[in-house]
């Protein structure tokens, strides 16, 4: 049964292991797994985000979960499940760049 998602939130489905999850890449989290991994940067957390390393999957699986039984996935966890766990990553992340219209700058006032 899979899990229901909040898209306007940037959750996103993940199966691993045959187990559901529901992530977010919510800034506490993001911060979490950087100094989990010791990145330097957004861009390197990124990095080994979608490049699949296999201890950035563990501890993102881990730690972006906000639904779904994140200790099976880890326990159940398969190369072949690192695809849909990098797209997954990215399309999570991406929702922190969509534009979202309270981060656009005002427009100026009529004169």
């Amino acid at each position: 049964m899979a899990l229901e998602v909040n898209g306007a939130r940037g959750e996103v489905a993940l199966t691993v292991g045959g187990v559901d999850l529901v992530i977010a890449a919510e800034m506490a989290k993001l911060a979490a797994i950087s100094t989990r991994l010791e990145c330097k940067s957004l861009a390197d957390l990124f990095v080994r985000l979608s490049g699949v390393e296999i201890a950035a999957t563990m501890a993102a699986i881990e730690l972006l979960t906000v639904r779904g039984d994140k200790l099976a996935a880890v326990a159940a966890l398969k190369i072949k499940d690192f695809k849909a766990c990098a797209d997954a990553f990215a399309l999570a992340l991406a929702h922190h760049f969509d534009g979202d219209p309270k981060n656009d700058p005002a427009a100026p006032a009529a004169g």
